[in-house]
């Protein structure tokens, strides 16, 4: 894990949120930032922990989730590079509802509570630009809790893979190349599916000839034939 310093205003200059800061502010909001840096499978708060502001992955990355009675773990989100989480229950002032586990080695930035508070207070456009991303994270949400709801098993999974592969280079042939960024256990579980599930999927979408499996590696070897297949 590398322990080279950041530079702490211009990692929060490149969030959408402060994007509109003046230096000045930027460098308040800096003051009340610590960096805390995981190493894979440390928890970076667990359920019924009281927020004291909120957090921005610098790299790594991040798993949100929670257990049931029976034991079994929910992912509710993965988040990744320059992505924010944990805004919500801060204003609530409510205890984590999930906790938070680093799946790779992670650095992570605590923005304290104080200083967007008082963000807020200076400057209204602060506060929409604060909501505008909580909402768009709760559309996300729905979003996909529709979709687990009206959605086959199989179409989840080609959902995911084909949403990985917008941001992957398209080959001459017309393949995707996309590296499954976590554990087949941890996607399984974000896709409301079981491992074996996945699994089998996945090798059902191999007998196909829709897309080859190696570990993480995955190509996808004709988008268009992938999403139409149910």
């Amino acid at each position: 894990m590398s322990t080279d310093k950041i530079d702490i205003p211009g990692l929060l200059s490149r969030m959408p949120l402060f994007s509109a800061l003046s230096p000045e502010d930027l460098a308040h909001m800096a003051a009340a930032t610590r960096e805390k840096r995981l190493q894979k499978g440390d928890r970076l708060f667990q359920r019924g922990d009281q927020p004291k502001g909120f957090f921005l992955v610098v790299w790594g990355q991040v798993k949100l989730a929670f257990t049931s009675a029976q034991g079994n773990e929910k992912v509710v989100e993965i988040l990744g590079p320059l992505q924010s989480f944990g805004e919500a229950v801060m204003f609530l002032d409510q205890p984590y509802p999930v906790l938070g586990e680093a799946l790779a080695d992670t650095l992570v930035l605590h923005i304290g509570a104080g200083a967007v508070f008082g963000q807020i207070e200076q400057d209204p456009r602060f506060a929409r630009k604060l909501l505008a991303g909580m909402s768009i994270r709760l559309h996300t949400m729905v979003r996909d809790v529709e979709s687990y709801a009206l959605r086959s098993s199989t179409q989840r999974v080609i959902g995911y893979l084909l949403q990985l592969a917008e941001s992957a280079p398209c080959a001459p042939k017309g393949e995707h190349a996309v590296e499954l960024p976590t554990s087949k256990q941890v996607i399984a579980s974000r896709l409301s599916l079981t491992p074996e599930t996945l699994s089998r999927i996945f090798h059902e979408l191999s007998d196909a000839g829709l897309i080859s499996v190696q570990g993480k590696h995955i190509v996808i070897h004709d988008a268009a034939r992938l999403a139409e297949h149910d």
